[in-house]
């Protein structure tokens, strides 16, 4: 039987990277997905053994062709890790346009819609099905300027622990053995889980800002480490949670 298939929604960023590249080293099978095609072979290259797959995510059309080129090429999907996003503020309640709101639900929250949605059946039907988003600080306690971003991310948890209740009372799915073998566990069956940090920190952004500390940043090895561990423990330990993420003092 095949090792676990797993699609990273997003895969471009140095976040993607670092879950690739966490997820190959713990004998996974990768696809990395983004809508830039010179982005994602680019970060392909850095992550030997990820394929590289362009497609909108925001677009349930294309998404729907995505999944039917992975089911004929490479079969169901055991995990679905959402990194899709970015970041929009303003200076205060006033100072939050609505093409940063537009932009924020677009890229945070319609791709997630639309991927789960999609990829729902594959997740359910595994042994270590998982859905993964990163998600933010903010949400918990948001400041003025960050009005936008922490509403979508919040919205993107309560869709997110929604899919985890389908999870939890088998809705939607068709029973199945899955895929994994020898990687992970079948314990307690899929799981929906929620990834949070203040922020991401690569090296690209310490080389831009040497003088810099990142105080409460998480790397983003951190994140590539704890998405590989999501398939070697239970299902049944997980699925809902909210997991904060170690940072920089």
């Amino acid at each position: 039987m095949n090792s676990p298939l797993v699609v990273i929604a997003g895969g471009s960023s140095a976040a993607g990277v670092a879950v690739a590249r966490a997820l190959l080293g713990a004998g996974m099978r990768v696809l990395s997905v983004g809508s830039d095609a010179g982005r994602i072979r680019a970060a392909a290259e850095l992550t030997p053994g990820a394929v590289p797959l362009v497609c909108n995510l925001a677009d349930p059309d294309d998404v729907a062709d995505l999944v039917a080129d992975i089911h004929e090429g490479f079969g169901p999907v055991d995990g679905l890790i959402h990194l899709v996003g970015g970041w929009r503020g303003g200076k205060g309640i006033t100072g939050q346009s609505d093409a940063d709101w537009d932009f924020l639900h677009t890229t945070v929250l319609t791709t997630l819609r639309t991927t789960s949605r999609a990829f729902y059946d594959d997740l359910a039907a595994s042994p270590v099905g998982r859905l993964a988003i990163v998600s933010s600080t903010t949400v918990t306690a948001p400041g003025a300027g960050d009005a936008n971003y922490a509403s979508i991310k919040a919205a993107a948890e309560t869709w997110l622990r929604s899919v985890a209740a389908g999870f939890a009372a088998g809705t939607g799915s068709e029973s199945g053995a899955g895929t994994a073998a020898g990687v992970g566990s079948t314990e307690g069956g899929a799981a929906g889980v929620v990834l949070v940090v203040k922020a991401l920190l690569d090296d690209a952004m310490r080389a831009r800002s040497p003088e810099r500390r990142f105080p409460g940043f998480t790397d983003v090895s951190v994140l590539g480490a704890a998405v590989a561990e999501l398939f070697s423990t239970p299902g049944a330990q997980l699925n809902g949670a909210r997991i904060i993420l170690d940072s920089n003092s």
